[in-house]
């Protein structure tokens, strides 16, 4: 295992790098990267991990899935919400038809979200 832990120190660090874009870019995830460094800094360096879930905003949304593998009805809300306005975004930036793209992934990727078990 120590052998490794290099390799996971890259990958965690590697992981908050995706989540900081995710947190400026509404199309790229944050919470899942996060997941990820969690998993990764358990491995290599549990002060980091304990960082992240300590973190007041993205800590507890990690703690509901490390407990009981859900995602809380208010991040639903909210990813739909975020998701929406890129629709919106995306309308009055390039319009037709590139719009429906938006919507495609809106409709698939919130119907999808919105119909997990809390």
């Amino acid at each position: 295992m120590s052998r490794l832990r290099p390799f996971y120190t890259l990958g965690g660090i590697a992981s908050v790098v995706l989540a900081a874009v995710g947190a400026a870019l509404p199309i790229v995830p944050t919470v899942p990267f996060l997941l990820l460094a969690v998993y990764c800094f358990a491995r290599s360096n549990p002060e980091w991990e304990q960082r992240i879930l300590d973190h007041p905003t993205y800590g507890p949304q990690i703690a509901d899935w490390r407990e009981r593998r859900a995602i809380s009805r208010k991040a639903k809300v909210a990813a739909v919400l975020a998701m929406s306005a890129g629709v919106a975004f995306t309308a009055l930036t390039l319009g037709f038809p590139y719009v429906w793209i938006s919507i495609a992934v809106l409709v698939i990727a919130g119907s999808w979200i919105v119909t997990r078990n809390e």
